[in-house]
């Protein structure tokens, strides 16, 4: 008796999720063919956005609940998460993996050996605990328990999937750039957040998927869409377009890929930042509403979309930047 590859059934599931995708836009664009050879030509439809959930979290919801919604959103690797650090010194900041051995004289090797090449690792995993100290700001994880705490994530999984995508503006044109990429996702009915970066001097447009989308795929999207509001807005350099996360579409050997700092963390909040704005810039009053009733793309969705795109002509997609593995606050 043979057994299926739990990681081979869920790609079977995605490509049937694709090709019925691909079967509904080739009946559409059949049907439009036929309309404009019979002479036909009728006004394009306008469709309405889809219907947004009902928030199910709120700000007076219990903490396990905002923990949960969280993690279900922000998902990326669960084995081991980035912490970001500060030389208070030389005022140099930076992000590391969470380590229970970090420092600990005699097995840690930094900063002579890569984390990553550490013959002594031991990575802490993502819990419900470690996103809760992020929310409260509190070091709750390390052995040392001292100072702020900032976490992170790397959403490029083992099997080159994401359940994420979010695209990094920074610098001075960094709102209105950010902006009309929002516009751009609610023009085809792409359901997008905007989060004022941890730093204060960027953004983060974040698309959320329902499930594990292939990390190409997800990059394509994010440059469809850098595309069209190139196309529409031909005025705009993107001088503020910084990347996208995930930033490969494959897992770089022995590494983690790029890594992106969370959104909502307290202390940083409290400065007005890391906090999820509307199109004026104002924070949401109830970011746990807002998000909990943000629709999130299937990868039929992403399938479909991508597919339009390159119907339209933009599937030649804008340039992907070609960065090392580092983060983004």
């Amino acid at each position: 008796m043979t057994f299926q590859d739990p990681a081979e059934g869920d790609e079977a599931v995605r490509i049937r999720e694709q090709l019925k995708a691909l079967e509904h836009e080739r009946k559409r664009l059949e049907a439009r063919l036929r309309e404009i050879e019979d002479g036909k030509e009728q006004p394009k439809a306008q469709h309405p956005p889809s219907p947004k959930p009902a928030p199910t979290v709120t700000n007076g919801s219990r903490a396990a609940d905002k923990v949960a919604l969280f993690r279900k959103l922000f998902a990326g690797r669960t084995d081991v998460f980035p912490i970001r650090w500060e030389n208070p010194k030389s005022g140099r900041t930076g992000y590391a993996p969470a380590c229970a051995n970090e420092w600990v004289r005699g097995v840690c090797g930094k900063p002579q050996v890569r984390c990553g090449e550490c013959p002594n690792q031991s990575f802490i995993p993502v819990t419900d605990e470690a996103i809760e100290a992020h929310l409260r700001g509190e070091d709750r994880i390390r052995h040392n328990g001292q100072g702020d705490f900032v976490a992170g994530v790397y959403p490029l999984l083992f099997d080159d999937t994401c359940h994420f995508l979010a695209v990094d503006f920074d610098g001075e044109t960094w709102s209105s750039d950010a902006l009309a990429f929002m516009a751009t996702c609610r023009e085809i009915d792409v359901p997008a957040a905007l989060e004022r970066s941890r730093s204060g001097n960027g953004g983060h447009v974040w698309l959320f998927f329902s499930d594990a989308v292939p990390a190409s795929e997800a990059r394509r999207l994010g440059t469809m869409l850098l595309t069209r509001t190139m196309n529409r807005r031909p005025e705009i350099g993107f001088s503020s377009y910084d990347r996208l996360f995930p930033s490969q579409d494959t897992m770089p050997s022995g590494g983690f890929g790029n890594l992106i700092a969370l959104p909502l963390q307290r202390r940083a909040r409290e400065n007005g930042n890391s906090e999820f704005v509307d199109e004026k810039l104002d924070p949401y009053p109830d970011p746990w509403a807002f998000l909990s009733s943000l629709r999130r793309l299937s990868s039929s969705d992403v399938a479909a979309i991508l597919l339009k795109g390159c119907a339209s002509g933009e599937g030649r997609l804008v340039p992907l930047v070609s960065i090392a593995p580092s983060g983004s606050d």
